[in-house]
């Protein structure tokens, strides 16, 4: 599938023979190549996984020029829980550019191609583990937590009398019972768990040397945690998560109020034309949101993509973004954008 000509304006020096595409699910494979090249750090047998499990239901897109493909970008589909809801989002992974030919703006184009599919598909936003953050600070990603190390859905507390054993594949549906009963109860944000998820979790800690630990009191599951060989060594710095907004109307349907809100703001967002309105919010706690389409000349502020969802995932207060480029509040709508209850309590522990 050709990819309209706009994504291709970012790339610096596209000549005739440049194309982006997202691929179709047989043509998966032909990116293993590159990706073994960039992504050193990871197995033989966990690339095998990644190409045998993970690309038979994910999205990928390549820019090829010269004869070959130069550089990708995945989308790897999960059901998010948020609030309550089931949300299809995408994880961003294995964004990658041959090494001769990056800084023209590869990666760009094909971000920018695979944000305004997403928001064509109905999705509110997607998330991304960052090699570091300035990469993607430019395409309106901001940081919203820390990866959850290890901890597959358990307190993290474990009795002195715990049993401990290996997990097998029989057990995946109690581990998804134990998991989603203990992060509905504790999360606004994490990925749904189910069967499913650990049957597969269970194949990716494998293939990386490791293995799913269950810890059990009395015959229930207390916790689940994935062990490693080197998990004797020191500890690497947290991974940090990165989140963006795809389409706001969607997004801003998924929060909760804390009071009786009324505001009317806009948002501006340079790759998700759709995303440039003026917004009015009302609702209490009770109602929730409501949303319709606003007058300009009432906006009481506006709002970047970036910056909101800073706002919606805690990572600022509204007083906070007033000195953010692009960023104007009034100070009524700084008060009335505090009622928003923010998506702070966030748990997301995928590697891929």
């Amino acid at each position: 599938m050709r990819l309209a000509a706009a994504a291709a304006a970012d790339v610096r020096g596209a000549g005739d023979n440049m194309e982006i595409r997202r691929l179709r699910p047989e043509e998966h494979g032909d990116t293993r190549g590159l990706y073994e090249e960039v992504f050193l750090e990871d197995s033989t047998a966990f690339v095998d996984y990644y190409y045998t499990e993970k690309t038979r239901d994910n999205q990928i897109y390549v820019l090829k020029e010269d004869g070959g493909i130069q550089a990708m970008l995945h989308r790897n589909p999960y059901t998010l829980m948020v609030n309550g809801e089931e949300k299809a989002v995408d994880y961003i992974v294995a964004v990658a550019t041959r090494k001769e030919y990056r800084k023209r703006g590869f990666m760009a184009a094909l971000m920018r191609a695979a944000l305004v599919d997403m928001y064509r598909e109905g999705h509110a936003f997607t998330f991304l583990m960052p090699a570091a953050e300035e990469i993607y600070l430019p395409h309106d990603f901001r940081t919203v937590c820390l990866q959850t190390p290890g901890l597959c859905g358990g307190p993290g507390e474990h009795p002195q009398d715990s049993e401990e054993a290996a997990a097998k594949a029989e057990d995946a549906g109690s581990i998804a019972q134990m998991a989603e009963r203990y992060l509905s109860g504790n999360y606004q944000v994490y990925a749904k768990r189910d069967e499913a998820y650990y049957t597969r979790l269970l194949k990716e800690a494998g293939s990386d040397g490791g293995s799913l630990v269950l810890y059990r009191k009395d015959g229930e599951i207390l916790d689940c945690r994935i062990v490693y060989e080197e998990d004797g060594e020191e500890q690497k710095e947290r991974p940090k998560i990165m989140v963006r907004i795809v389409d706001v109307r969607r997004m801003l349907m998924s929060v909760r109020l804390t009071s009786l809100m009324a505001a009317c703001f806009t948002v501006t967002d340079p790759v998700i034309q759709e995303n440039n309105q003026c917004f009015v919010i009302t609702g209490t706690e009770f109602s929730g949101v409501m949303l319709m389409e606003g007058r300009r000349e009432n906006s009481e502020g506006t709002l970047t993509a970036a910056a909101l969802a800073e706002l919606l995932f805690g990572v600022k207060e509204s007083g906070e973004l007033c000195g953010e480029e692009g960023v104007e509040l009034s100070p009524r709508l700084v008060e009335e954008l505090k009622k928003i209850e923010p998506l702070s309590r966030i748990y997301l522990s995928e590697v891929v």
